[in-house]
Protein backbone atom coordinates (compact mmCIF):
# COMPACT_ATOMS: atom_id res chain seq x y z
CA UNK A 1 0.00 0.00 0.00
CA UNK A 2 1.33 3.83 -0.65
CA UNK A 3 0.21 6.70 0.62
CA UNK A 4 -1.03 10.32 -0.39
CA UNK A 5 -0.19 13.46 1.14
CA UNK A 6 -2.30 16.13 1.59
CA UNK A 7 -1.34 19.65 2.16
CA UNK A 8 -3.05 22.22 3.54
CA UNK A 9 -4.39 20.23 7.02
CA UNK A 10 -3.95 22.60 9.80
CA UNK A 11 -2.08 21.49 12.65
CA UNK A 12 -0.18 19.30 10.98
CA UNK A 13 3.36 19.01 9.58
CA UNK A 14 2.88 16.27 7.97
CA UNK A 15 -0.78 14.68 6.93
CA UNK A 16 -0.94 11.31 4.43
CA UNK A 17 -3.81 9.47 3.52
CA UNK A 18 -4.07 5.56 2.38
CA UNK A 19 -5.22 5.14 -1.31
CA UNK A 20 -8.65 5.61 -0.74
CA UNK A 21 -8.79 7.43 2.04
CA UNK A 22 -9.81 5.23 4.67
CA UNK A 23 -7.34 6.38 7.10
CA UNK A 24 -4.87 8.83 7.28
CA UNK A 25 -1.86 9.63 9.51
CA UNK A 26 -0.64 12.75 11.11
CA UNK A 27 1.91 14.35 12.47
CA UNK A 28 0.80 17.56 14.62
CA UNK A 29 2.73 20.67 15.12
CA UNK A 30 3.43 19.69 18.71
CA UNK A 31 4.66 16.35 17.41
CA UNK A 32 2.63 13.80 17.69
CA UNK A 33 1.32 10.74 15.57
CA UNK A 34 -2.06 10.33 15.33
CA UNK A 35 -4.17 7.79 13.33
CA UNK A 36 -7.77 8.85 12.10
CA UNK A 37 -10.76 7.59 10.51
CA UNK A 38 -12.60 9.91 7.57
CA UNK A 39 -15.26 12.07 9.39
CA UNK A 40 -18.74 13.41 7.84
CA UNK A 41 -17.83 15.50 5.61
CA UNK A 42 -14.77 15.68 3.03
CA UNK A 43 -11.88 16.48 4.44
CA UNK A 44 -12.91 16.16 8.03
CA UNK A 45 -10.71 13.32 10.23
CA UNK A 46 -11.43 12.19 13.72
CA UNK A 47 -8.38 10.96 15.67
CA UNK A 48 -8.14 7.52 16.88
CA UNK A 49 -5.17 7.24 18.86
CA UNK A 50 -2.15 9.96 19.78
CA UNK A 51 1.04 9.42 20.80
CA UNK A 52 4.19 11.28 20.75
CA UNK A 53 6.78 10.67 18.49
CA UNK A 54 9.32 9.50 20.47
CA UNK A 55 7.12 6.34 21.20
CA UNK A 56 6.29 4.89 17.36
CA UNK A 57 7.04 7.45 14.81
CA UNK A 58 5.03 8.13 12.08
CA UNK A 59 7.42 6.21 9.29
CA UNK A 60 7.37 3.10 11.76
CA UNK A 61 3.57 3.66 11.29
CA UNK A 62 3.67 3.82 7.90
CA UNK A 63 6.58 1.26 7.36
CA UNK A 64 4.11 -1.43 9.13
CA UNK A 65 1.20 -0.23 7.39
CA UNK A 66 2.30 -0.35 3.85
CA UNK A 67 3.54 -3.79 4.27
CA UNK A 68 -0.10 -4.70 3.92
CA UNK A 69 -3.27 -4.11 1.91
CA UNK A 70 -5.05 -1.15 2.77
CA UNK A 71 -7.63 -1.69 5.52
CA UNK A 72 -11.59 -1.91 5.14
CA UNK A 73 -11.43 0.55 8.15
CA UNK A 74 -8.85 2.93 9.86
CA UNK A 75 -9.68 1.29 13.08
CA UNK A 76 -9.19 -2.12 11.30
CA UNK A 77 -4.85 -0.64 12.02
CA UNK A 78 -5.65 -0.22 15.84
CA UNK A 79 -4.65 -4.19 16.63
CA UNK A 80 -1.72 -3.86 14.77
CA UNK A 81 -0.54 -1.03 16.81
CA UNK A 82 2.50 -1.44 19.51
CA UNK A 83 1.19 -1.56 23.16
CA UNK A 84 3.32 1.78 23.48
CA UNK A 85 1.31 3.53 21.77
CA UNK A 86 -2.09 3.06 24.00
CA UNK A 87 -0.20 5.67 26.44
Amino acid sequence: MYFVTVGGMSGYVLFSTTPNGRAAVGVTDSGRVRLLAPGGAPREWRVLREWPTSVYSHTDLMLQMGAREEPARAEDVLATLPPETLG
